[in-house]
């Protein structure tokens, strides 16, 4: 099985749907109250209106093999980082900023060490 999408909750939809062309994605589905959004790879994610803020512990990571190349473009365009680019223990390079409504967002390299990092294992359901 594969995982379909995410759904995002935003409070403005307007100013998330600018937020997220300006990072770059291709936006596929737009209404008053739904739009979604496909990433160079096929996969998509989607954006939801809602009456709060966001209030979640989920980040959205999305990686990129020209990562230092994408956060200096997105912070030409005003774009701000909470974060700045960081080499972590787990082996990712990794920066992290919010969308207007508060969703939290990881841009992010792994390389072979997304699915193959020195400590995997493989578990299944027998």
């Amino acid at each position: 099985m594969n995982l379909n999408q995410v759904t995002l909750p935003v409070v403005d939809i307007d100013k998330a749907n600018a937020f997220y062309l300006l990072m770059g994605f291709t936006q596929i589905v737009k209404t008053e109250h739904y739009s979604r959004f496909e990433c160079p790879n096929g996969a998509s994610f989607s954006l939801l209106l809602t009456d709060e803020y966001a209030n979640n512990a989920a980040t959205l990571y999305f990686e990129s093999d020209n990562l230092e190349s994408w956060i200096n473009t997105l912070k030409s365009k005003g774009i701000k980082f909470n974060t700045a680019l960081t080499k972590q223990r787990y082996l990712w390079s990794e920066a992290s900023l919010e969308d207007p409504s508060g969703n939290k967002i990881k841009l992010y390299y792994a390389g072979e060490n997304r699915l193959n990092p020195p400590w995997r294992v493989n578990i299944t359901h027998e």
